[in-house]
């Protein structure tokens, strides 16, 4: 009986161990904030195009007017 009783509280105390435990990994909020030139450009209207260069990813604002304007270029000389 006794035997019994201690196989008992070890399956159940086990099982509750296992249902507490967290498998699953926790999630984790990515928070990114939006590219100012980017911002900048559609504020004025314009539409920003990626183009892959020599030296990287760059980004064009097709401004409505039909100029086209490297999107941090356009920022910077807008926004000292």
């Amino acid at each position: 009986m006794k035997k019994q009783l201690v196989v008992t509280t070890l399956v159940v105390s086990s099982l509750t161990l296992i249902g507490c435990s967290q498998d699953e990994k926790p999630i984790s909020e990515s928070v990114s904030k939006a590219n100012p030139a980017s911002v900048y450009c559609a504020d004025q209207g314009g539409k920003v195009v990626m183009k892959q260069e020599e030296k990287g990813t760059v980004g064009y604002c097709h401004l409505s007017n039909g100029k086209v304007v490297e999107e941090w270029i356009l920022y910077r000389e807008n926004n000292k």
